[in-house]
């Protein structure tokens, strides 16, 4: 390792703690603000200004390698978006700056503002695009689970090699009418399903620790810039995942290709997703399973946020009490 890399390294460490953490709370607070207003976009566009802003200000040479709005004409941090102050090390920026948009509308638990952080040419540079998705917790054999083997075949593995029966799994999939095959084959196999309305990167977070959550494994599909962030998230705390993009249009097979991306059918592992040193940012936005969302006091906000390493396998909780409230309104 060159001197320069190790200097990168030091600087990304630095950045990547409180650094990171301000980014996301502004983000936070500002699409806080817009709870339970009805207005998805409204609240989108205050988190993505408010990230852009704060990301603006780091020491870095960042550069958006998947970020959300292309599929749903939302706003957005637009891949291939240079971000920075330009004076400092290259790095990978994912982004999702209001996962949840709807649980912010309607004020409803699991809305956070959450991004990652990596060197550059770690995280995967895909375009904004469904993901098929797979993931448990740490403790299995490799490739216990996998996305090529039927709904039922994965519950009775993962039984299997949890020693109990496919009775005792609890599988976490999004309620969407897309999904009716998967519940079908899951309950087929005998276990259970709990659903989320929307929310997946926590929601593949929580098979990393099931004897508190209650889940066990993750399926479905949802956005792919969810998947490297989950990506980067479990690898600090345990687990596998594998992912698959769904690059069913020419049009998004060609945005693909240009991207870098060869194989449309490729199966992403976790390391492949997000490898190296990665950092995953979230603060929350409403509260939910995984964060305590902001909360307005007379003089003050506060916000709940955490922080994952991979390189460390560390997991940082952050509890703050912000008493310049100007800069909540003016940033």
């Amino acid at each position: 390792m060159t001197d320069l890399v190790i200097q990168e390294e030091k600087i990304i460490e630095r950045i990547l703690t409180l650094e990171l953490v301000r980014v996301t709370e502004r983000a936070a607070v500002a699409a806080a603000r817009l709870r339970g207003r009805g207005d998805e976009k409204a609240a989108d566009q205050a988190a993505v200004d408010a990230m852009r802003r704060e990301l603006n200000r780091l020491p870095i040479e960042g550069t958006v390698v998947i970020g959300e709005g292309e599929r749903d004409e939302a706003p957005m941090l637009f891949i291939g978006e240079k971000i920075g102050a330009g004076n400092g090390p290259k790095v990978d920026i994912a982004v999702d700056p209001l996962e949840g948009t709807t649980l912010c509308a309607k004020n409803m638990p699991g809305s956070i503002a959450v991004m990652s952080m990596a060197r550059a040419g770690s995280l995967l540079n895909a375009p904004d695009c469904y993901m098929e998705k797979i993931a448990i917790g740490p403790g299995y054999p490799k490739g216990v689970v996998d996305l090529d083997m039927s709904p039922e075949e994965n519950v009775h593995a993962l039984a299997k090699a949890k020693g109990v029966k496919p009775g005792e799994i609890t599988v976490l999939i999004l309620d969407r009418p897309r999904h009716a095959g998967l519940i079908e084959g899951c309950r087929k196999a005998g276990a259970a399903v709990q659903f989320i309305t929307d929310g997946d990167v926590a929601g593949i977070i929580f098979t990393a620790d099931p004897q508190k959550t209650g889940i066990d494994m993750y399926m479905g599909v949802g956005g792919a810039p969810e998947g490297v962030l989950a990506a980067g998230a479990l690898r600090c705390v345990g687990g596998q995942m594998q992912g698959r993009l769904i690059l069913d249009t020419a049009e998004s097979r060609d945005r693909a290709f240009k991207m870098g991306i060869t194989d449309p059918k490729k199966k992403y592992d976790m390391m492949e997703l997000a490898s190296g040193d990665v950092i995953v940012c979230a603060t929350g936005v409403t509260d939910g399973a995984l964060l305590k969302g902001v909360r307005f006091g007379k003089d003050h906000v506060e916000t709940e946020t955490i922080i994952y390493r991979s390189v460390t396998g560390t997991v940082r909780r952050i509890f703050a009490e912000h008493r310049e409230m100007e800069k909540f309104r003016l940033d």
